[in-house]
């Protein structure tokens, strides 16, 4: 069974970054597409970033160019870094792993953002 762990959040100013990290208990990066989610308190949950197989990387667009993805085979992590923060990024951020056959979780991680 594979377990995402994400860690990283925090309080930050606006303006301010942080990196998100999402530990796989194993190697799922060749198998599965990984990405970030975010909830806010009262919102649906929001798609953030997403990076393919092949390495390639989605933003949508309220993150696109704030925000990277970022994998480390070797460490089974992804990132998020993520700079020039908002309070509207304000969130608690989800880390998935998914393939036809599966779908992983973190149990997400605290963003908040003052202004």
């Amino acid at each position: 069974q594979v377990q995402l762990v994400e860690s990283g959040g925090g309080l930050v100013q606006a303006g301010g970054s942080l990196r998100l990290s999402c530990v796989a208990s194993g190697n799922i990066f060749s198998s599965h597409v990984m990405g970030w989610y975010r909830q806010a308190p009262g919102n649906q949950r929001e798609w953030v970033a997403a990076m393919t197989v092949g390495g390639t990387t989605n933003y949508a667009d309220s993150v696109k160019g704030r925000f990277t993805i970022s994998g480390d085979n070797a460490k089974n992590t992804v990132y998020l870094q993520m700079n020039s923060l908002k309070p509207e990024d304000t969130a608690v951020y989800y880390c998935r792993g998914q393939n036809i056959l599966h779908d992983y979780w973190g149990q997400g991680t605290q963003v908040t953002v003052s202004s």
